[in-house]
């Protein structure tokens, strides 16, 4: 107790001289306010009661250390963005060191700083290496800054940006444009977080996916922080359902951190208004999260949020599995209140985005005078900034990963074991072998988390024993459909669905919706691909497990919903994708369907559209036909070659053309037409490939030759695509377009069966038989009756074609 005589310290107030006092004077632009200080008080003592430090004065070294690495990352990133020199001695620059053409995104670079920098310290504090994602993947300039800054480093940009002139090559390096004689990029650096990022695992590109994608990457044990944008929480509305997913039985601890610095790239968010912060506030808390706003400017500010989040989710999860509460448990969310470009000329304005100088200071001396004016302040000496990074560089101390090695970062599910099931002998639904076999090998794989993207109608796809052992996850089950713990996301929001799946790089997955719908996945998919693309390119491939997306209820058997319901756009836009991490597969029966799924689970970093039929499908391949269907990708289905003129060669793509495909050929053997009938499976292991990585997933020239002689010159091929796709992509299959002819969808459709659909379509077995005299230069009244035939060219009743079909 202190004596009458002596003053009364307030809580804040420091010992002149002290740690805490030392720090509470800030550094640079930092500044603590008296509320981020009391907070402070209170981590260091929890930290010290829960045995991370020693003793406080530990803890507000290591703060007095965050401050002059985030003032150090601050001063890099504004270098990154104008400068192809950096002084490390902090003189002045002049204007042969500014580039001549100035890029980057500075203003969300600049407020990412503190929240990575805070990361890294948070890890250190607490002896724990979390891991991290950013959603606005255009701030990477900040977490290369402070990687360079602190060793955090792959090979590639250790031996680039550690060197002797290293910060200098990184801002050079920034938004150079150079080249390798390939073409690729010829340095280690990226505009958004890239396989050279290290531990990024996601580019960010598309505003919005982490959003979605946060609560279903840890596994339990682990924690994630992610870095999220106001500007995409106002728009991406699943983002706020993941109380509405997190388990703490298969969940890691989460922190979303949301930097609200009240800009988009040209006007003010509605978050950059006092009114509304506070009505996202009032949302959050009605969708099940807790909020908490914090200084956006001031790295401890960020340290004390997350580590209360972290706390505070970590007991929220106890509590439920001990059955205390009910699910949904409260979500933290941090809200870091900044403006746009804090610590640098123009904060708060929207030049802040991208370029917040008035000039280029390369050619205007005010520019360049403003530049030297804002950067000074954020220069940290090289030796105390050395001894800052000393004291927050303590991995191999407490024994634990580069933040590079985060546990997202360096997934590696266990091989699973792939069930065995029996095959098919009668007529039944392709989906049916999907059904049987994901439930077999969850059943099978008891380590390995499930997860079901689900947009709706998972019995209607035939996907009822997958529904019926793994349950749609709800907070309050009305039916035996349902339960608190099932594996099964759904909601009509095919974006969330497979960002669910997408995210659960720790297991096994399974995603199936109407094929028209897949389109509204395509952005996280093709985000992901890239991703996957550019880490196999840069030598550390992914290792999650293949991921099948299976698109059913689809074009050619879904006439009852009007045309809103037949596209084909989804498999067509992933064929066009590198086929090394994108597979388009065709299976047309049960058969096919089961002997595809074990190559598809087992291999890592590969995206599969698998487009099945739903409605019961004849089995056309026996056991073995099906495995080696899925061991080339094509088949010979049927061929008569017995009058020993040059065959005429089809070409099935899809369930339904090959059945049209068959029929035409009965047809061509009661005339004696020699043919050839190729199933093909995988067009994307057929097609020209066009660069070595893919050219390992694609057949070789003699491959090819075996299915597709090239002495069968006249070529007809029926295809579940556009044929102008097919045709484009399989160029080489077609050596002689005059002689060939591809039938497929061509917008065509509306309230329709099966066998309408192929009509209206043009893409019937008496079309086929029209395009096959087309390229044999015979007349189709070999193949067609003139009934058949007037109905083939529009003069005539559809139904002598479409009668006795599907």
């Amino acid at each position: 107790m202190s004596s009458p005589t002596e003053p009364v310290q307030a809580p804040n107030e420091a010992t002149p001289g002290s740690a805490f006092h030392c720090w509470q004077q800030g550094y640079g632009v930092i500044r603590h306010s008296e509320q981020t200080s009391a907070r402070v008080r209170e981590l260091a003592g929890k930290l010290v009661s829960a045995g991370h430090q020693p003793d406080e004065d530990t803890v507000y070294r290591k703060l007095i250390a965050l401050d002059r690495l985030t003032s150090a990352g601050l001063w890099l990133v504004v270098h990154m963005t104008y400068c192809n020199r950096v002084d490390i001695a902090g003189a002045p620059l002049v204007a042969q060191d500014f580039k001549a053409s100035p890029e980057g995104h500075t203003g969300g670079a600049l407020n990412m700083v503190p929240a990575y920098a805070a990361y890294l310290a948070l890890n250190n504090l607490t002896g724990k290496t979390r891991s991290w994602l950013m959603g606005q993947g255009h701030c990477v300039a900040a977490v290369d800054a402070l990687n360079v800054l602190t060793g955090n480093l792959h090979p590639e940009q250790r031996a680039r940006y550690l060197a002797p002139e290293g910060l200098s090559r990184l801002a050079s390096d920034f938004y150079s444009y150079r080249q390798k004689p390939d073409g690729t990029m010829a340095a280690p650096l990226g505009s958004h977080v890239n396989p050279h990022t290290a531990g990024g695992i996601i580019e960010g590109g598309y505003l919005g996916f982490a959003e979605l994608q946060y609560a279903h990457m840890p596994l339990p044990g682990e924690s994630l922080v992610a870095f999220l944008s106001d500007g995409a929480a106002e728009e991406q509305r699943g983002s706020d359902w993941i109380p509405r997913w997190w388990r703490a039985e298969d969940c890691g601890l989460v922190l979303p951190v949301m930097i609200a610095n009240g800009r988009r790239i040209e006007q003010r968010t509605e978050l950059g208004t006092r009114e509304g912060l506070e009505r996202f506030e009032q949302h959050l808390q009605h969708w099940g999260f807790d909020p908490v706003r914090f200084d956006g400017r001031d790295p401890a500010a960020f340290v004390c949020a997350m580590y209360d989040m972290e706390q505070a989710l970590a007991a929220h999860g106890t509590a439920a599995q001990q059955g205390e509460t009910g699910y949904p448990v409260r979500i933290p969310y941090g809200i870091a209140e900044t403006v746009k470009g804090y610590g640098f000329y123009g904060a708060g304005e929207n030049a802040a985005h991208n370029l917040p100088l008035p000039g280029n200071p390369r050619m205007d001396a005010i520019s360049r005078e403003l530049f030297n004016e804002y950067a000074t302040p954020l220069w940290v000496k090289p030796q105390e900034l050395n001894l800052a990074v000393s004291e927050l560089n303590e991995h191999s101390q407490q024994g634990r990963p580069l933040e590079r090695d985060h546990p997202l970062a360096l997934r590696r599910p266990s091989e699973p074991a792939i069930p065995v099931l029996p095959w098919a002998q009668n007529k039944c639904s392709p989906m049916t072998a999907v059904d049987e076999f994901f439930k077999a090998l969850v059943a099978d794989n008891p380590e390995l988390r499930p997860r079901v993207g689900n947009p709706d109608e998972l019995a209607s796809n035939r996907l009822k024993g997958v529904l019926d052992s793994l349950k749609h996850r709800v907070n309050d089950p009305e039916n035996e459909a349902e339960s608190v713990h099932g594996k099964i996301i759904t909601a009509l929001n095919e974006e969330a669905v497979v960002s669910a799946c997408l995210a659960n790089k720790a297991g096994l997955n399974l995603v199936a919706s109407y094929e028209a719908f897949c389109v509204k996945m395509l952005g996280a998919i093709r985000q992901e691909l890239i991703f996957a693309r550019h880490q196999k390119e840069v030598g550390r491939p992914p290792q999650w497990l293949g991921l099948p997306v299976i698109a059913t209820s689809h074009t050619w058997e879904n006439g009852k919903n009007e045309q809103s319901h037949q596209d084909t756009s989804f498999c067509e836009a992933l064929l066009g994708e590198m086929s090394d991490v994108s597979r388009v597969i065709f299976p047309a029966d049960y058969n096919s369907a089961l002997a595809i799924l074990p190559s598809v689970y087992r291999e890592r970093g590969r995206i599969s559209c698998l487009v099945i039929p739903k409605r019961e499908r004849p089995c056309v391949f026996n056991g073995s036909e099906a495995e080696a269907l899925a061991r080339h990708g094509a088949l010979v289905v049927d061929e008569d070659t017995s009058a020993g003129e040059e065959p005429l060669l089809l070409i099935a793509n899809g369930a339904y053309q090959l059945s049209e495909a068959i029929r035409a050929c009965e047809r061509l053997r009661e005339t004696g037409t020699p043919f050839r009938l190729v199933y093909l499976q995988e067009p994307g292991r057929f097609r020209q490939p066009r660069d070595p990585m893919e050219a390992t997933s694609c057949l070789t020239e003699f491959e090819r030759e075996r299915l597709f002689p090239h002495r069968m010159h006249r070529r007809v091929a029926l295809t579940h695509m556009r044929p102008e796709v097919f045709r484009g992509h399989l160029h080489t299959l077609f050596p002689q377009p005059g002689h060939s002819r591809v039938l497929g969808y061509i917008n065509r459709g509306g309230t329709l069966n099966e066998a309408g659909m192929l009509f209206a379509n043009r893409c019937s077995w008496g079309h086929a038989l029209a395009a096959c005299a087309e390229v044999m230069d015979k007349p189709p009244g070999e193949w067609l009756s003139s009934a058949e035939l007037a109905a083939v060219e529009g003069r005539g009743d559809p139904g002598v074609i479409t009668r006795g079909l599907p």
